[in-house]
C-alpha cells in the first residue's frame, strides 16, 4: 500500500462516510489495480505504473587497518535518548506507550468466557489514575483530560476485567487510556463493539484483543496536500488525541496449534451512526500495521490463519445507554445491526 493510498484512507471524514475509509483501506489487498486507479481524490499510482525500486547501497565494510578518530556511541556515557517504549505488564492488560503522544501504542487483553462470567468487581469502586510507573514529565495527567471535551477511553474496557477488583482497577491507569470522542463514539458505537469483542466468546474459547490510536494523514482542502494533523489536550499541551483507533483481533479455537480467526478494524475517533454495520470498517491486518509501524501476528503461520468475518457474524447489538441510565436495575432491549456476509 503506497503513501498516497495510505493518505486517501485517512482523508475519508467520518461525516461524508466513515466506512469508507476501512473499504478504501482494504481496497488495496483484496483486489488487483489496473495501471492507474482514479478515486474521488485524484490518481492513485500502482506498482504496475511506478519504476522499479533502486537497492539500496550495502555500508562499505570498514577496514580492519582504519582507527576511526570519533566515537558517536560515547553520548551514552550520558544517558540513552531513547525512543523509551513503557513497557507495562498488568494482570488485566499488557500495554506499550508512547511518551511523546502521552497515549499507549498498543494495549493487549485476553478474554474467555470464565473471565466475563466472574462477577468480583465493582466499577464503583475503580478510578482514574496517573500510571507512576511511567516518568512525571511523560505521564498523562489527569488534569490533562479536564474540560478538554474528550472522554478518557479505555482501550481495554473495564467490563473485561470483572474477574478481579485489583484487574479492573489497572484498566483505569492512563496509559490504558485516549481521549475519545464521548457522545456517537465512546458512550455508543465503540462500546457496542467492545460488547461484539464479549460476545466472541459464545463462538471461541479464547479471545486475544489489541487495541490502540492511530493518526492518519488527511487532505487540506485548500492546497490539496496531505498532512498529519491531531488536536493536543492539556495545559501545557501533552495529550494527543487520535485520529482513528484500531482493534486486532485474535479469535482462537484452542487447540494447540489450531486455527486462529484474525480481524482487524479501523475506526474513526469520531460520532458514528448506530446504523452502520461493523463490517465497513474491517481491514486487512497489514493496512494496521503499516499505519501504526507495528506488526502483531508476523509469527502465525498463513496456514492457520481464517478470516473472522467469514467464520461468524460481525455485527453490533445496539443498546440504548440513556434508558440505560434511566433504568439501572434492567437493560434496554438491544437490536441487531446486520453485516452483508457472515455466518453465526
Amino acid at each position: 500500500m503506497s503513501k498516497t493510498t495510505l493518505a486517501i484512507i485517512a482523508g475519508v471524514s467520518a461525516a461524508v462516510g466513515s466506512a469508507a475509509t476501512a473499504t478504501i483501506l482494504a481496497s488495496r489487498f483484496h483486489r488487483k489495480e489496473s495501471p492507474t486507479a482514479t478515486l474521488s481524490t485524484g490518481t492513485v499510482p500502482t506498482p504496475a505504473s511506478l519504476p522499479p525500486p533502486t537497492p539500496s547501497p550495502l555500508p562499505t565494510p570498514l577496514r580492519k587497518d582504519l582507527t576511526p578518530p570519533v566515537n558517536p556511541t560515547g553520548v551514552f556515557q550520558y544517558g540513552f535518548p531513547g525512543p523509551i517504549n513503557d513497557l507495562r505488564p498488568n494482570i488485566s492488560t499488557t500495554s506499550a506507550f508512547d511518551r511523546r503522544t502521552r497515549n499507549p501504542y498498543w494495549v493487549a487483553e485476553h478474554i474467555t468466557e470464565a473471565s466475563l462470567n466472574a462477577n468480583n468487581a465493582d466499577r464503583r469502586h475503580s478510578y482514574f489514575v496517573e500510571d507512576e510507573s511511567v516518568p512525571e514529565k511523560f505521564r498523562a495527567k489527569l488534569t490533562d483530560y479536564f474540560r478538554s471535551g474528550y472522554d478518557r477511553g479505555h482501550q481495554v474496557p473495564a467490563a473485561d476485567a470483572k474477574w478481579s477488583q485489583d484487574a479492573m482497577d489497572q484498566t483505569f491507569l492512563l496509559t490504558n487510556m485516549c481521549p475519545q470522542v464521548g457522545e456517537g463514539f465512546n458512550r455508543d458505537y465503540w462500546a457496542h463493539f467492545e460488547d461484539f469483542c464479549r460476545r466472541l466468546t459464545n463462538h471461541y474459547p479464547s479471545v486475544r484483543i489489541v487495541t490502540g490510536p492511530l493518526y492518519l494523514p488527511r487532505r487540506d482542502s485548500q492546497d490539496g496536500k496531505w498532512r498529519v494533523s491531531y488536536e493536543v489536550i492539556g495545559n501545557p499541551p501533552n495529550v494527543a488525541v487520535p485520529t482513528h483507533f484500531y482493534k486486532v483481533i485474535f479469535a482462537e479455537d484452542g487447540k494447540a496449534g489450531g486455527d486462529v480467526s484474525l480481524g482487524a478494524f479501523v475506526l474513526p475517533n469520531a460520532r458514528i451512526d448506530n446504523e452502520k454495520p461493523l463490517t465497513s470498517f474491517e481491514v486487512p491486518i497489514e493496512a494496521i500495521e503499516r499505519a501504526s509501524g507495528l506488526e502483531f501476528a508476523s509469527k502465525l503461520p498463513a496456514q492457520r490463519r481464517k478470516k473472522l468475518c467469514e467464520q461468524i457474524t460481525c455485527s453490533l447489538l445496539v443498546r440504548d445507554y440513556s434508558d440505560r441510565q434511566k433504568n439501572l436495575a434492567g437493560s434496554a432491549p438491544p437490536r441487531r445491526i446486520s453485516s452483508p456476509s457472515g455466518s453465526s
